[in-house]
């Protein structure tokens, strides 16, 4: 199937897309445009690892202000700029070399569904979780999280029902965000966040806000229109109400167990061990969207229920049940270890079936020579 998508956002339109062309022809015309993909994400992981290391249990800004150094906030400044930067151009870098495959776009959107969550656990350190004074509860981070996923998913589940990808509004702001967050925090120091900065309000109250009106008021309503728009038209993909919501059926089941793990785990897990709860969280709802990328991009039905389902149904049900006892913290890590490799794993697997299949390379623009 043809890729095609739609972007209407004033502040991609007229103000990044400019700058994206003029760094574009800074790009060699050798380099393949997967790898300029895939090094965006790199400096994602990077950047968040490197969080992680200062930062493990999201306290750091919130109780001793400078146990992240300033360079590492600048730091991230510059690899989310170079990761936005280096998603917007990855397309108009396959257009210029004539190289666009369905393997470039899986790899874009693929990679993309991972990053989104890994954007946010970055952004949690910032802002800090609940002290008593300030922060941000952890509950109020998996239900941030939940969210940014749900408009991710959203946009996806709406090219599966009409073969177009309307890119949501919020992607570009929420970029520029988070860059100027960075700038900020590089620039004053992570109080900022902590103290009120209009009417007893933080700056956290308003950004917590905001991402909500934004997706429950223009986003997911947008999407309803857009496929409202194609069932009028005659050019919804799928005939049946049933094959139109399928891809939504495992994305909700994941959400529901792993809220039920949340809420009713007898050791409090998200409190206990947020980051990797939240990072668990994200590869899962990551492979889950995949899947459904894959069958949008084959015209395949995706199935009723991800294999990912079953495990994560028998170890929520041993948590909540209080049959792990005090061991919960030790298996959520080591299924979050294994749900990391599994993806991975799917993730080589698909890359390296499509460019047998495609007779292409991943990572350079030479062609494979047949058998």
């Amino acid at each position: 199937s043809q890729y095609s998508a739609v972007d209407t956002n004033p502040l991609s339109v007229y103000i990044m897309q400019p700058i994206w062309n003029e760094i574009i022809k800074l790009v060699p015309l050798w380099i393949a445009p997967n790898l300029l993909t895939f090094s965006g994400f790199v400096m994602i992981l990077v950047n968040y690892f490197l969080i992680s290391f200062y930062d493990w249990d999201y306290t750091a800004s919130g109780t001793s202000p400078g146990l992240v150094p300033t360079w590492v906030w600048l730091f991230s400044a510059f690899t989310t700029f170079c990761a936005y930067a280096l998603d917007s151009i990855d397309g108009k870098h396959a257009r210029r070399t004539q190289s666009s495959t369905p393997l470039g776009e899986l790899f874009d959107h693929g990679l993309d569904s991972w990053a989104t969550s890994i954007f946010v656990l970055s952004f949690f350190s910032v802002c800090s979780r609940d002290n008593g004074k300030t922060g941000v509860s952890v509950y109020t981070m998996y239900m941030y999280l939940s969210i940014v996923l749900f408009n991710f998913m959203c946009s996806h589940w709406e090219k599966y029902n009409t073969g177009v990808l309307f890119l949501p509004w919020g992607y570009d702001l929420s970029q520029v965000v988070l860059i100027a967050a960075y700038l900020l925090t590089g620039a004053v120091g992570v109080e900022v966040w902590q103290k009120p900065f209009l009417f007893g309000y933080y700056i956290t109250d308003a950004l917590v806000i905001l991402l909500i009106g934004f997706s429950l008021f223009l986003s997911f309503p947008q999407t309803l229109y857009n496929i409202h728009r194609a069932h009028l038209k005659k050019t919804l993909k799928n005939d049946s109400l049933y094959e139109g919501l399928l891809p939504l059926v495992s994305p909700l089941l994941l959400f529901i167990l792993l809220t039920v793990w949340v809420v009713l785990s007898p050791g409090n897990i998200l409190a206990k061990q947020p980051r990797l709860f939240l990072w668990m969280v994200g590869v899962a709802f990551s492979n889950v969207i995949c899947k459904v990328i894959v069958c949008q991009m084959s015209s395949t039905r995706p199935e009723l229920f991800h294999w990912f389902l079953f495990p994560l149904a028998l170890v929520v049900y041993a948590a909540i049940s209080g049959m792990l006892g005090w061991t919960e913290e030790a298996v959520l890590a080591v299924f979050t270890v294994l749900v990391t490799a599994a993806h991975v794993h799917y993730g080589v697997c698909v890359g390296r079936q499509l460019s047998e299949h495609l007779n292409i390379y991943i990572f350079s623009l030479k062609k494979r020579v047949q058998e």
